[in-house]
């Protein structure tokens, strides 16, 4: 039953890979990658590490791939005017794609599995049996690795804070607040008085 799970999670989660790049509707793109993530997860759980399959699904599904969908149907892009160009680098990715086959042909024909490979395992990464999955991976994490998180979270707020500022757009046609302009303005220049003469408007 676990190799039948595993062969089916595995058959879909790369079956969908590929529709994510074959399919042209990108709103068609996102809702396979979707299933992907749901076939990674359950992958993730026969290996008994159901803490990151949590997080695929609630992180990655739950956000990542709803914000990718509600991108695409929101910017309205021009996928006709953008694949325009596709046949004239079309040789270039042919190349790139051979090239990347032909290495990962030589990684799979000269890989050997070691025959201590589960004791190597065993070595490297224990498995604590005290404690649950989600208990032994925050020691881990907030332990010997605490340096290397922070460090990931550091670089993917850069990233946020990066896609936001290459998002913006000023538009000059709308008015905006200037909080400092208020503040610092000075009353002299910013009032003006009127002597109204009785009967007579502004």
């Amino acid at each position: 039953m676990i190799a039948f799970a595993f062969y089916l999670f595995a058959g879909v989660a790369v079956a969908s890979g590929l529709m994510v790049v074959l399919s042209r509707n990108p709103v068609h793109s996102v809702l396979w990658l979707i299933l992907a993530f749901f076939s990674s997860a359950g992958l993730f759980i026969l290996m008994g590490a159901e803490f990151v399959a949590m997080l695929l699904v609630i992180v990655y599904v739950g956000a990542v791939a709803v914000l990718f969908l509600f991108v695409v149907m929101m910017l309205d892009v021009d996928f006709a005017e953008l694949r325009e160009g596709f046949a004239r680098y079309l040789p270039l990715g042919l190349l790139i794609g051979l090239v990347l086959i032909v290495e990962l042909g030589l990684v799979f024909g000269t890989w050997v599995f070691a025959d201590n490979a589960p004791e190597l395992r065993a070595a490297v990464a224990p498995a604590p049996t005290d404690v649950e999955n989600t208990v032994a991976l925050g020691q881990l994490i907030y332990t010997q690795y605490v340096y290397l998180f922070q460090a990931a979270g550091l670089i993917l707020f850069v990233a946020m804070v990066g896609a936001i500022v290459l998002t913006l757009r000023h538009r000059t046609d709308i008015k905006r607040q200037d909080i400092l302009d208020q503040i610092y303005r000075d009353p002299a220049t910013a009032i003006e008085m009127k002597d109204i003469k009785p009967g007579q408007g502004l």
